[in-house]
């Protein structure tokens, strides 16, 4: 069976992708230095004779040449995450997506990768008033983070043009489920929605609550990588959602229904670099990929609370 490397795999998607490809049969690698990613995430996968933890940093070249060499595919998640965090932070975020990036993807090159594939973000389309979004649309990335996610998915991209390797690039919208850290001034909304309900505290929405997201659940990520480097498809950028739209309101209401809760949020103010709206079309994915959400919003909540419940 092939052997897989898995960037970030301490972390919330990469995790999950380690344990859908073992269980896939695959030989998995992985790499993390633990600035974002969790230990708590590895507990599943260090257990599994097939699987072999590095705790490094995808920037050391050395690092990466060693544990990439015999790899057939690589699967590049690692990265530090949050809009917010970028924009307090920019160059951080810069050196860690972009340098990081490219140390992983030439590593990739010199050790004669079949596939490798990154994640992108939905952030990239910035807040450009065509929905849904489509691959085919300009980008315009209004924070650090965004932007290090367009330049990782135009250096994949560009790879499979200047060298005899297959890549793709996924642009994630608002990935969600186990394994997601709730903690943190930059942790995501779901996770920390999650949390603070489930501890009877009212979460902070910044704006109106009517900015929407096309909440993805972990299942259909890690679908969609996996037959993106199974498949035939390279050199292509394809959107990874569900294909609809759930307000920030409506996300609160959700919980407070699953919950048996009757939660009101706070409102404060909108946060720089911010989109308004995401909702993924997600044709070209389900033309050249196969790729068929497996788990809607709703259900992918109640898989998710009860990791929270019980941490």
């Amino acid at each position: 069976m092939p052997t897989a490397l898995v960037t970030g795999v301490a972390g919330f998607i990469g995790s999950n992708l380690a344990d859908a490809l073992l269980d896939r049969g695959y030989t998995v690698r992985g790499i993390d230095n633990f600035e974002t990613g969790r230990e708590q995430n590895l507990s599943a996968l260090t257990t599994d004779d097939d699987f072999t933890f590095h705790e490094g940093d995808i920037r050391n070249a050395d690092a990466m040449a060693e544990i990439t060499a015999g790899v057939d595919y690589v699967f590049h998640q690692a990265a530090v995450p949050s809009v917010p965090r970028s924009v307090d932070d920019p160059v951080t975020s810069t050196d860690a997506n972009c340098t990081g990036t490219a140390t992983v993807l030439n590593a990739a090159r010199e050790a004669n990768v079949d596939t490798a594939v990154v994640a992108s973000s939905s952030s990239v389309y910035g807040s450009t008033d065509q929905l849904p979004k489509v691959e085919s649309m300009e980008s315009q990335p209004e924070s650090p983070y965004a932007l290090s996610k367009f330049y990782t998915e135009k250096l994949a991209l560009q790879f499979s043009d200047l060298y005899d390797i297959d890549t793709a690039a996924l642009r994630y919208f608002n990935i969600f489920g186990p394994r997601q850290d709730p903690n943190g001034d930059y942790a995501a909304v779901i996770p920390k929605f999650i949390s603070l309900m489930l501890d009877g505290e009212r979460p902070v929405i910044y704006g109106d609550g009517e900015q929407s997201r096309d909440f993805t659940f972990i299942d259909n990520a890690v679908q969609a990588n996996i037959l993106a480097a199974e498949g035939d498809a390279t050199g292509e950028a394809f959107n990874v959602g569900c294909g609809g739209r759930v307000t920030v309101n409506e996300l609160v209401d959700t919980l407070n229904d699953i919950l048996d809760t009757d939660i009101d949020p706070i409102y404060d103010d909108p946060r720089p670099g911010d989109v308004r709206h995401s909702h993924a079309d997600i044709s070209k994915a389900e033309d050249l990929l196969d790729y068929e959400p497996e788990v809607g919003f709703e259900a992918g909540l109640e898989r998710t609370i009860p990791y929270y419940r019980d941490a």
